[in-house]
């Protein structure tokens, strides 16, 4: 009797928004992958609620392709809802999640499969970016991953996108955390299961461009400081004791003239007095701010709304 361990099962989770015309190609080439591996795969799409064809060009795969399942989000919930919205319906020993716009290259596939089968949890693709110049996109991901782990105590990768696989252990320690707001990348890091960081070259966009606005990464930005750190509330508190030190240091001056009966020689002082209160105004007003968002996100999650509503299971 062959005691020779059974193939895993291994899903893919790609979402997508307003890709019609790119899913095609894409998934050509991901097709050619897989086809030439012997292991059972899964491909899961989730439609983030796209206002073109692409929910006809994902009806027309899966019609092609048997191994596709198709999920349609109610509405635009963001990246990181769709990824949750297939990484829920996957069933697969190892779930690899990637990008449906051709930049995470599927030739990838194949080791990150050898390096979980080797008993990694987490395979954890790492952008390498070196000889691609200067960019303000480059410049203000370097400077956001330096800052997340400065005053985060969870450790995340620079240049770790969404394109990574997780065992079936990983994936159900993520789908035990509900929370609304999601920076899927930290999350991860934080369940903190045997990891191996695989570096790669991000491959050429397809076809159009990008759907990370600047609106979109400084959510994602924001989701992430506020979600792992409460370094923003300890910067208010900070600066409240540097000005209490001041207001000590002003006060042991005034008595000091007090003291020595030279009264006659203090000054109105409008000017320093109006300059003091508009400093310690705009630091309680910008502590306040820190504690309104954190008050904003509790509301939200306690709120218990879900992540994402999908409006047709499967195609």
């Amino acid at each position: 009797m062959s005691s020779r361990k059974p193939k895993p099962v291994i899903d893919l989770v790609i979402p997508v928004f307003n890709e019609a015309g790119v899913v095609e190609q894409t998934y050509e080439k991901v097709r050619e992958v897989i086809d030439s591996l012997p292991y059972q795969f899964s491909v899961y799409y989730v439609d983030d609620g796209s206002t073109d064809g692409t929910s006809e060009s994902l009806a027309a795969l899966a019609r092609k392709d048997k191994r596709i399942t198709v999920l349609q989000l109610a509405r635009n919930f963001g990246h990181q809802a769709a990824l949750t919205a297939g990484l829920d319906a996957s069933h697969g020993d190892f779930v690899i999640s990637m990008d449906a716009d051709g930049q995470h290259p599927p030739t990838m596939i194949p080791e990150m499969i050898r390096l979980f089968e080797q008993g990694y949890d987490i395979v954890q693709a790492q952008r390498i970016e070196d000889g691609q110049g200067v960019s303000f996109k480059r410049i203000t991901s370097s400077a956001f991953y330096s800052l997340i782990n400065r005053i985060s105590g969870t450790r995340i990768a620079p240049g770790a996108a969404d394109f990574r696989g997780m065992s079936r252990q990983a994936v159900d320690a993520l789908k035990s955390m509900p929370e609304f707001h999601r920076f899927l990348r930290g999350m991860i890091s934080w369940i903190g299961y045997k990891t191996v960081i695989l570096p790669y070259h991000e491959t050429t966009r397809v076809a159009g461009r990008s759907k990370y606005s600047l609106g979109k990464m400084f959510r994602l930005a924001m989701d992430a400081i506020f979600s792992f750190s409460l370094m923003p509330l300890y910067i208010g508190l900070s600066a409240g004791g540097v000005f209490f030190c001041l207001a000590a240091l002003e006060m042991i001056y005034v008595l000091s003239f007090w003291i020595e009966g030279d009264t006659s020689t203090l000054a109105p002082g409008w000017s320093s007095l109006m300059f003091v209160i508009l400093i310690a105004s705009g630091m309680l007003m910008i502590l306040l701010g820190f504690i309104g968002v954190y008050v904003g996100y509790i509301f939200q999650e306690v709120k218990r709304r879900p992540i994402y509503l999908l409006k047709k299971g499967n195609t």
